[in-house]
């Protein structure tokens, strides 16, 4: 049936909860599905994933550093949802590169596994890149969205503190742990993660729309 962890007083959770808030950039909602069996797949309607890479991605410089605070400073400029859109994949494809020939078709059969619903494959694939390469942050990502899916809130958010440690901008993972809050219904935590993540990227999408209703839910309308 899952964990209640509305109802614990889980000092682990409590802590990741407390560093991922702590980390200056954002954050989104997320769904999980309960299941006794490791092995069975989440009814269609939790199968929410936290925001993830468009199919389609264009081809970038191998710069990274400097690509990204060039196209950052690009999001948050820019002048409207299409733009952001196209400044948003950039980021994804920089995010995606791995030096590593083997990290990345081991992430491509992850990503075919997980398609496949084959949850528990795509996991123990995914473990193998971080493994191979701890410090390539969409693989902590990626496996943080399959942890989400199981219902392990708890090992979701430690992914997620790893992507944000590497990668404080990381907007995917900062709306990820709002969508964690929110699920868990902490939504003055829920609503600050979201903050935090327009930030970075105020065209973030469905975020402004979830930041106004939680807004008037935790601070009341204006009078």
């Amino acid at each position: 049936m899952g964990f209640n962890f509305l109802g614990l007083g889980n000092r682990r959770l409590a802590i990741l909860i407390a560093a991922l808030l702590a980390v200056p950039v954002l954050a989104i909602p997320v769904a999980a599905a309960a299941q006794d069996d490791p092995h069975v797949v989440p009814p269609p309607k939790a199968q929410k994933k936290l925001p993830e890479a468009p199919t389609k991605l264009p081809k970038v410089p191998a710069d990274r550093t400097r690509g990204l605070d060039f196209l950052f400073g690009a999001l948050k400029a820019a002048p409207d949802e299409d733009s952001a859109r196209h400044v948003e994949a950039r980021i994804w494809a920089l995010w995606l590169q791995t030096p590593s020939d083997t990290a990345a078709l081991l992430m491509v059969r992850a990503k075919a596994a997980l398609d496949a619903q084959n949850i528990d494959v795509a996991l123990k694939l995914l473990d193998a890149v971080i493994k191979l390469r701890p410090d390539y942050v969409e693989a902590w990502n990626r496996r943080a969205t399959i942890y989400y899916l199981k219902n392990d809130y708890v090992r979701s958010l430690g992914d997620l503190q790893q992507v944000l440690t590497r990668e404080p901008r990381h907007f995917g993972a900062l709306a990820g742990v709002g969508m964690i809050m929110q699920d868990m219904g902490d939504d003055k935590r829920a609503l600050d993660a979201f903050r935090k993540a327009l930030a970075v990227d105020p065209y973030l999408e469905k975020v402004p729309q979830i930041v106004k209703q939680l807004t008037e839910k935790v601070e009341g309308r204006d009078i």
